[in-house]
């Protein structure tokens, strides 16, 4: 599978799904009341200049702007998602741009700080975005990134993932999405092999569960943005949606919520 297909891929479902991302995580809470794109801004809160890569519909670049005089970039592929950002007010003064992140549309030097919620691990050419990422940070500068770790054992998010794997195994070619990024974005080692010869010092990471608990619809609303989901039809995901319900419903606590976990890996590391 060619860059390019998995890069139309991503077009096509974010053309239809330009916030799904913040839609599932943005609610989602760690042990310490912050979310993942709150763990993420702490990551780089003295960086000045920051590049969000793979910004989406602008959440993260929302939070970094609370900090005054923070100069904030956003890139991303979808002119879908970055008409979401636009909509936020408190980006009216951010750069955002439509661009790959392999060819990054800036001068060397240009941030003191590179983050990336969930889109690093989706890249394909890799060496290429960290060679990237590395030309248009300042020595020292920081790169930190959220990557999605699995489910966490025994809850919601586990379940849906075994009855996805069920419906995919049966569904046709056309309804599965090809293979993006690179899996070895998702452990430690894999990514320092990746940072190392870009000039990265070892990588800091850490795996934090994200509580992303609630009512039936609103953790099949979170979990089934995945893009698995994306290419099957219809039918397909009405009957994955009632069997996921119907399987919730028996495990619901008094309230009625249901108890959903995700992990997710927080990597940051300094150009040297």
């Amino acid at each position: 599978m060619t860059t390019t297909s998995q890069e139309a891929f991503l077009r096509a479902f974010h053309a239809e799904h330009p916030a799904v991302t913040a839609d599932a995580f943005g609610g989602g809470r760690a042990a310490d009341d912050r979310s993942s794109y709150e763990i993420l801004c702490d990551r780089v809160a003295e960086s000045r200049r920051v590049l969000d890569l793979g910004c989406g519909d602008g959440l993260l670049m929302e939070l970094l702007a609370r900090t005054d005089g923070r100069q904030i970039t956003g890139v991303d592929l979808s002119p879908e998602a970055l008409a979401r950002a636009r909509c936020r007010p408190a980006l009216a003064g951010a750069t955002l741009r439509e661009s790959r992140a392999q060819d990054l549309p800036f001068a060397d030097d240009s941030f003191d700080a590179c983050v990336s919620h969930m889109a690093l691990m989706l890249m394909g050419e890799v060496e290429r975005v960290i060679a990237e990422v590395a030309r248009v940070l300042s020595p020292g500068g920081t790169l930190a990134c959220v990557m999605g770790g699995g489910a966490v054992g025994g809850e919601a998010y586990e379940l849906f993932l075994g009855l996805l794997r069920s419906v995919i195994s049966t569904a046709p070619a056309a309804q599965r999405i090809p293979v993006l990024g690179d899996r070895r974005t998702r452990s430690r080692d894999g990514l320092d092999s990746i940072l190392g010869p870009a000039g990265f010092a070892p990588v800091d990471w850490e795996t934090i569960p994200i509580d992303l608990s609630g009512p039936a619809e609103q953790v099949w609303a979170a979990v089934s943005g995945i893009y698995d989901v994306g290419p099957l039809d219809s039918p397909t995901v009405e009957s994955l949606r009632e069997a996921f319900l119907a399987a919730v419903e028996e495990r619901a606590l008094p309230n009625g919520h249901v108890r959903c976990g995700m992990k997710v890996h927080v990597a940051t590391a300094r150009l040297q």
